[in-house]
């Protein structure tokens, strides 16, 4: 199997920047506090395969094959049966779905009841979107719909994003959501990271601070995101659970 240029690349990245490991450490950590425990979990969107390092036994997917991914799946067509998994995890992957309407339609019909789909994507606050709209390569469009209905189109590159996808489905268009697909209930949606992603300079090859200086800044961030999360923080942690 050849593996995607790009995903060796992101996977390189993160053997490379101890400090970009230890804050999505962080998000990891996060993301297991919110799945069912003793349940099996399935990862949408697995790239670099981060996952299996805190959730050994998950399996992990993505649209793009690699060799260290347990199978490709679209994630508007999930190839699993009805009622199989415990836990659905996407990590940076919602925004980059065309149809976010017909993946949240799949993961309700793939979770077992009580099931959880956990997400950690982008946030747009007015700090962070003005970030991402200048430094960010990929875009905010605030004012598309993310729960349009209709096919995805197969000839579009699965790298393709509009990073405003998660914060308007779980704002703006939280009740609408509720409404197509009453299965799927929001039980929480949280601002996190305020200062230590933007420092690390995420994926690219260039980070402000040090892994021993991530640390105390993670520490900061957890007792100031109730406070400035609603202004300046740059990602979100979703939790919805069938019904």
């Amino acid at each position: 199997m050849q593996n995607d240029e790009r995903l060796v690349r992101y996977r390189e990245i993160w053997q490379t920047k101890p400090a970009l490991k230890r804050i999505y450490e962080c998000y990891y950590q996060q993301i297991v506090g919110q799945c069912r425990r003793d349940g099996r979990t399935l990862e949408i969107g697995g790239g670099s395969g981060n996952l299996k390092a805190f959730i050994p036994e998950v399996v992990s997917t993505d649209v793009i094959p690699a060799s260290w991914l347990d199978a490709v799946a679209d994630a508007h067509r999930l190839p699993f049966a009805a009622a199989s998994f415990d836990n659905i995890v996407l990590f940076d992957v919602l925004h980059h779905l065309e149809r976010p309407r017909m993946f949240l339609g799949e993961a309700a019909r793939v979770l077992r009841p009580r099931g959880r789909l956990v997400m950690v994507e982008p946030a747009i606050t007015p700090l962070s979107g003005l970030f991402y709209r200048l430094v960010h390569p990929e875009p905010v469009r605030m004012h598309e719909d993310p729960l349009v209905p209709g096919e995805p189109s197969p000839a579009r590159d699965p790298y393709n994003a509009n990073l405003a996808i998660p914060t308007l489905l779980f704002g703006r268009y939280r009740d609408r959501l509720a409404g197509i697909i009453p299965q799927l209930c929001l039980i929480e949606s949280r601002r996190i990271a305020l200062f230590s992603y933007p420092l690390s300079g995420g994926f690219q090859p260039w980070s402000l601070i040090s892994a021993r200086l991530a640390e105390p800044i993670l520490r900061a961030e957890r007792l100031l995101e109730p406070i400035l999360g609603p202004l300046m923080a740059f990602r979100l942690i979703a939790t919805l659970e069938r019904v």
